[in-house]
């Protein structure tokens, strides 16, 4: 009992420099391409950094720990300060979702050059590297499902026909329904395991190119 608590806890604290980089990373991007693209509601915000205090939910945070699901205070963007609304809109919503996958590659480039070169991770960075990397794949994917608020809902809404999106946006209030049934069914599972899968496939052939 007392060694699958201690378990538990080491897994929590190892896991929490993931989740903060994971959130931060994620809102610092969608502000930092939404400022570069002319909209300066980030800047004013006061998004445009890495202050974690400046983007993390307490409450979101909490969620995310005790049922693997949780949330960033959300970037705020007046898309009519984008030269191009739709193409910038996009921008800005994978921006999020791919410097969570820049981080999680960078990661594990990091933990494959410190096994090459000999060195000897103890069993505490080997579980916070790791966690580095699964949560940024995970975040970066959960947050590509286009279902409202997430961002891939932004970037489908943008590509569909002017009224197949405004239908589209009829599903928002149904949003949180929605991403409940995924979490508490195995939708979640079939969409992350390939996926992950892919993704995680994918840096190792890049790395092992030039590695």
């Amino acid at each position: 009992m007392f060694d699958d608590f201690g378990g538990f806890l080491m897994g929590l604290i190892a896991g929490l420099p993931g989740v903060v980089i994971a959130m931060v990373i994620h809102e610092w991007a969608h502000a930092r391409v939404a400022y570069g693209l002319g909209d300066y509601t980030p800047k004013l915000m006061g998004r445009l950094t890495l202050n974690p205090m400046a983007h993390i939910d307490i409450f979101g945070l909490v969620f995310l720990f005790i049922v693997h699901f949780g949330w960033a205070k959300p970037v705020q963007i007046n898309p009519n300060n984008f030269s191009n609304p739709r193409r910038d809109d996009i921008l800005v919503s994978l921006a999020g979702p791919f410097a969570n996958f820049a981080i999680a590659f960078l990661t594990m480039l990091v933990m494959v050059l410190m096994i090459k070169a000999g060195v000897d991770m103890s069993e505490g960075m080997y579980l916070v590297l790791s966690s580095i990397l699964v949560i940024n794949v995970n975040f970066g994917i959960f947050n590509l499902i286009p279902i409202p608020p997430l961002d891939g809902s932004h970037v489908l809404k943008q590509l569909l026909p002017y009224e197949l999106a405004r239908q589209y946006e009829y599903i928002e209030r149904y949003s949180m329904l929605i991403l409940l049934a995924i979490l508490m069914t195995p939708v979640l599972h079939w969409i992350f395991v390939p996926m992950q899968k892919f993704v995680l496939g994918l840096f190792q052939g890049i790395i092992g190119i030039f590695l």
